[in-house]
């Protein structure tokens, strides 16, 4: 049986490599964006993986975009929430727009696709739902006390979502990237680059090819039995 999986923010970095990977592994696959059409449009056109732009923050777009993908790809069978933003300020400068922004985003975003396609998946009584979280949502990060709410939040979500779905053969697991090459990883100045990679074990930077194959396998037919999980994806950088 082919399944349909939605990436959002699947068309660029991690999410693009994520939805490459659950390309491969045969699943018909849908990403979304927001603002970055022209990307999207590239990655449509290299990949044939159908893109959809909204606001994931948005509950009406939100919904209105899963009935379109439903009806033009597939009943969703699996979700993997990598959308997110930054506004990035220590606590004495972050303002409440900023903090709104990225909860709204990376947390709220979570929950406003997950509401609107966890009851099909559990009537269906199949389903992978894959998070993303991030290193810093487990260790904490100066100037990002939004981000890193928001991200370690996402850990009890997936663990109540293991809970609810597990009896209907739902799974929720989380995977926390640490430092990635990204785009967002190389707009950090070099210096502090340098210092981030002192740190990790293993001397490198993660590949966003590497948290896609976790991605891919916490998504297969295989992996029912694991679910409420957190898997970490950072070279030793952060360990518990």
């Amino acid at each position: 049986m082919t399944r349909t999986a939605l990436v959002t923010g699947g068309t660029r970095g991690i999410g693009a490599a994520i939805s490459i990977a659950l390309k491969e592994a045969g699943m018909k696959v849908a990403a979304t964006f927001n603002t970055d059409e022209p990307s999207a449009t590239r990655f449509q056109e290299e990949t044939g993986i159908a893109t959809f732009g909204w606001n994931v923050a948005d509950a009406a777009e939100c919904e209105r975009g899963i009935r379109k993908i439903a009806d033009e790809v597939g009943e969703i069978d699996v979700l993997v929430n990598n959308a997110g933003i930054t506004r990035d300020a220590s606590v004495a400068k972050m303002d409440r727009e900023m903090w709104d922004a990225v909860i709204d985003t990376n947390l709220g975003g979570v929950f406003n696709c997950v509401k609107a396609i966890f009851p099909g998946m559990r009537e269906r009584g199949w389903g992978r739902v894959v998070s993303i979280g991030s290193i810093n949502g487990q260790a904490g990060q100066f100037g990002q006390i939004n981000y890193a709410a928001a991200k370690a939040g996402l850990i009890g979500l997936t663990k109540s979502l293991a809970r609810e779905g597990a009896s209907r053969g739902v799974t929720a697991n989380l995977v926390a990237p640490g430092y990635t090459e990204t785009e967002m990883v190389e707009a950090v100045p070099e210096k502090i680059r340098e210092q981030i990679l002192a740190g990790v074990p293993t001397g490198r930077f993660s590949r966003p090819d590497e948290i896609a194959r976790v991605v891919s396998f916490l998504c297969a037919e295989e992996s029912g039995q694991i679910t409420g999980s957190t898997i970490t994806v950072n070279g030793g950088h952060y360990m518990h």
